[in-house]
């Protein structure tokens, strides 16, 4: 065994526990959707009313990711990834205690902080963990963790809910995330950050244009995936005549999809560069979303076209992450602040574009509509590929930034 592989394996429990991290966040950000009915209900409000929290959730970590970062620089990341997960757990604890929509509200607000200290600290963390030539691979393990809420977490949360109430899945995430926080401050023994930089040197990473357009054609990409599965009932209905069995196996294909893509997105990085990769998996989406809408009623298709469609989505992220850090890696940290805001504004504006598109033309216009941000998300990559930057920190000589 080479000392690099050695070195490799020493740091996989740690991104484990990374990717455990976000697995947490990421399905309580899908699950709420899944219990919309029985939380409306239980809250005595619209299911509209509710709905708004998914967006408030995505919002205030979009905010607050980037802004985290700039008011608390000299923080050690490792005491900051524990206030993340505390404040997580105790935001989703009072969110499934909450008996009126003001304390649900509370909670989530509360929960959307942690995960704005958490994720892209836990990002910037494990993409430094382990040699550079694994670092495709290091993000996969990590980012795992966001493909496995979507797959996994919010199913079974929303399956749960279903059969025990819709506090009970809520429950077990704030205890999931009280339990991480622990190990997130004893595990992780890291330098001492440099001196904070001055406010214009916290935005320095914005006026690069190779990072500012990775980070919107990455922000419209996961739009494009959400006003998908946001809206796959209405999508799908052709072809499952409302049954939820048949949907909730097109999205067990989707998770499938995802998971494979996630697993070989990081090694097709590692090999073709962040930028290279990026394109190619945008390239995938955009033809499987292009065929969601033709193949609509014809389940079999529908079923294949999720499986790619769920791989492309999730193997989008990785390459981009690893961009963004390769560009500049002495600015990961605040890079990757910028990349969580990127990441929850696309999915809070996926609920409007949707909602417009139906609108405008019907169930068949979600998907399109989906493509037509995949192909902005392409022309917007290309365009930072195409700008020259003056810049200490490049990708490692054998990849394409």
């Amino acid at each position: 065994m080479t000392v690099i592989e050695q070195s490799y394996r020493g740091v996989l429990p740690r991104l484990i526990l990374l990717a455990a991290s976000m697995f947490l966040v990421g399905t309580n950000a899908f699950v709420i959707a899944g219990l919309l009915p029985r939380i409306s209900d239980a809250l005595h409000t619209s299911e509209t009313a509710v709905s708004y929290t998914v967006t408030g959730y995505s919002l205030v970590v979009a905010v607050a990711a980037p802004a985290i970062a700039i008011l608390l620089p000299r923080m050690p990341q490792r005491v900051l990834m524990t206030i993340g997960a505390a404040l997580f757990a105790v935001g989703t604890a009072i969110t499934a205690a909450g008996d009126d929509l003001g304390w649900f509200t509370t909670g989530r607000i509360l929960a959307a902080l942690g995960g704005a200290a958490l994720v892209p600290t836990a990002t910037a963390v494990g993409a430094g963990l382990g040699p550079a030539e694994h670092r495709g691979r290091a993000l996969a393990i990590v980012g795992a963790g966001f493909t496995l809420a979507t797959a996994l977490g919010a199913p079974l949360g929303t399956a749960a809910g279903s059969a025990f109430g819709w506090r009970m899945p809520l429950t077990a995430l704030a205890l999931a995330g009280a339990t991480v926080a622990l190990p997130l401050l004893t595990l992780f023994s890291l330098p001492s950050r440099s001196t904070a930089p001055s406010l214009r040197a916290r935005f320095a990473p914005l006026a690069d244009p190779r990072i500012l357009l990775t980070l919107i054609a990455f922000s419209l990409a996961v739009a494009a995936f959400n006003v998908v599965y946001i809206f796959s009932g209405q999508v799908a209905a052709p072809s499952t005549a409302g049954s939820g069995s048949l949907l909730a196996l097109l999205l067990l294909a989707f998770g499938a999809g995802g998971v494979a893509g996630n697993l070989i997105a990081g090694a097709i990085t590692d090999r073709l560069g962040g930028r290279t990769a990026a394109l190619l998996a945008l390239a995938v989406q955009l033809l499987a979303l292009g065929l969601i809408a033709p193949l609509e009623s014809s389940y079999p298709a529908l079923l294949a076209a999720f499986v790619v469609w769920g791989a492309a989505s999730s193997a989008i992220s990785i390459p981009v992450q690893h961009r963004l850090v390769s560009i500049a890696p002495s600015q990961a940290p605040l890079t990757m602040s910028w990349y969580s805001t990127a990441l929850y504004l696309g999915i809070a504006l996926a609920p409007p574009l949707g909602n417009a598109a139906g609108a405008l033309g019907g169930a068949l216009w979600i998907p399109l509509t989906g493509a037509l941000a995949t192909c902005v998300a392409v022309g917007l990559l290309l365009a930072g590929s195409a700008r020259k930057h003056r810049a200490a920190d490049s990708e490692p000589v054998g990849t394409t930034v």
